[in-house]
């Protein structure tokens, strides 16, 4: 930690003692040092590489992560044509459609975004896909004029999920993630699902390809930019895409390729230590695991994206509060309710650095209706450093990994996702952790950057459309030859 209440005792000004002596020891629970950086950064690499072996390792829950996409190469920036594109997060959906005119970064765009009820992610498989195809209509309703609408439109999926891949448009879910436990998906071809849907509803669309979100990402920030190595989601969930060489991949040897060939790995490595063996947890991360949707699974996601930060903040709040140290007397009665808190709240927390601190107590009000004491505001504030600084840290552990396990010394990572675009701290923390692994001389600029890229998986969703549409034969874009 760079500071402290060790460091800047004036840190909390008027705080009782008990207080200050509770968050000395909040402090050094979620402190994450650069020598605990490298252990799990080292640790990280060699799991890497077991989930691209047929032995697999801590990343995996068969079906195996590390997933290969059968996207082979980088995007030339010389990529044309229109093309829809369906975009299945966490929190929402989007529908857009891209047009690329054949140079680079030249791309124009049109976005709908949905948001995906609560009730459809506790759905079934008919209900989810028909709500998605239900947007997709809307979009060409609204969007498209009716001679675009007649056409048997081309459409990217990016599917934020983990999925086994045979090919570009082929894809079966391994398991569904963050806060989605729809039936009748888990082992099935999502891609077959979704035009089964689109078919019952007459909509003219056929899918071209399957994308990962973050290997979007990472083609979104490659076109036009030969640094960029790394796409990366820190968002409601944590996940980064590479491209990796085909002879590496022993669980695909004998595919058929040339061995020095390039091809996009998904790592899902939102899994990275699902055994417990490196990452640094607390009774809080097994309280926010014990009552999630899928107990035992993302473990690494859980320490590090966006869905689960506001929680910790609500749960660390909750136990000073019962200990009689935080908010004493007042009703509390929303922190008492599971996820009550989202990391928008931490830019609102940390970043309201004035004397009367109001923008931290408006933002208490409205979210927990509570009406902190000045020392209380300053607490709020610094648990929010805590916990962001924790979580900000933790995930730049896997992007070093795989600049470890490739060799990198300098590239540019493209980041979309809303905490990277909402959440500055985060992202200068982040950076700050890179060179805390890397230990770069301090008169050095940072050899690995990274940039954030917003609908970043959009528009790498266009790019690999058009590979696709344009390799129509399948060459380079299946397992099969």
């Amino acid at each position: 930690m760079e500071k402290g209440i060790r460091t800047q005792p004036d840190l909390l000004g008027d705080a009782p003692e008990k207080l200050v002596v509770a968050l000395q020891g909040l402090e050094e629970l979620l402190a994450v040092d650069k020598f605990l950086l490298r252990k799990i950064t080292d640790h990280f690499v060699k799991e890497l590489e077991k989930g691209l072996s047929a032995e697999g390792g801590d990343i995996v829950i068969v079906p195996q992560p590390m997933n290969v996409t059968w996207i082979m190469g980088y995007p030339t920036g010389k990529e044309k044509g229109k093309f829809l594109i369906l975009d299945m997060g966490g929190t929402n959906l989007r529908v857009s459609q891209a047009e690329l005119f054949g140079s680079d970064r030249d791309m124009e765009s049109i976005q709908e975004k949905y948001s995906i009820p609560q009730s459809i992610k506790h759905s079934t498989a008919d209900e989810l896909w028909d709500f998605v195809a239900d947007c997709v209509q809307k979009f060409l309703q609204s969007r498209l004029r009716e001679d675009e609408r007649s056409n048997n439109l081309p459409l990217a999926f990016t599917f934020s999920y983990p999925v086994v891949q045979s090919s570009i448009k082929l894809g079966v879910l391994q398991r569904w993630t963050k806060d989605f436990c729809v039936s009748g998906v888990e082992g099935h071809d999502i891609v077959f699902q979704l035009e089964a849907a689109f078919e019952r509803k007459q909509i003219p669309v056929r899918v071209v390809a399957l994308i990962n979100d973050t290997v979007g990402t990472l083609f979104a920030a490659a076109y036009g930019d030969r640094e960029a190595k790394i796409g990366s989601i820190a968002s409601t969930g944590c996940n980064a895409a590479y491209m990796e060489e085909i002879g590496a991949i022993p669980k695909i040897l004998g595919c058929g390729l040339p061995s020095d060939a390039l091809v996009a790995i998904n790592t899902e490595y939102g899994a990275f230590d699902n055994s417990r063996r490196i990452l640094p947890r607390t009774r809080f991360d097994d309280e926010i695991d014990r009552t999630s949707a899928h107990p035992g699974q993302q473990l690494y996601e859980k320490m590090v994206a966006g869905a689960y930060m506001g929680e910790m903040l609500r749960l660390v709040m909750l136990e000073l509060h019962e200990a009689k140290l935080l908010f004493k007397g007042q009703d509390v009665s929303c922190l008492r309710q599971p996820n009550a808190l989202d990391a928008s709240i931490f830019p609102t927390l940390e970043e309201d650095t004035t004397a009367c601190m109001e923008g931290i107590r408006k933002c208490l009000w409205e979210k927990m209706g509570v009406d902190p004491a000045p020392h209380e505001l300053k607490t709020c504030r610094y648990l929010a450093e805590l916990v962001g600084t924790r979580a900000a840290r933790l995930y730049s552990c896997g992007i070093a990994a795989i600049c470890k396990k490739r060799d990198i010394e300098r590239c540019h990572v493209g980041v979309d996702g809303s905490i990277f675009g909402h959440y500055e701290n985060y992202r200068k923390r982040a950076a700050q952790a890179l060179r805390d692994i890397f230990a770069w001389p301090d008169d050095l600029e940072d050899p690995i950057v990274f940039g954030f890229y917003k609908d970043g998986s959009g528009v790498g969703a266009a790019l690999i459309a058009a590979l696709a549409v344009e390799r129509s034969d399948g060459s380079l874009l299946s397992r099969t030859e």
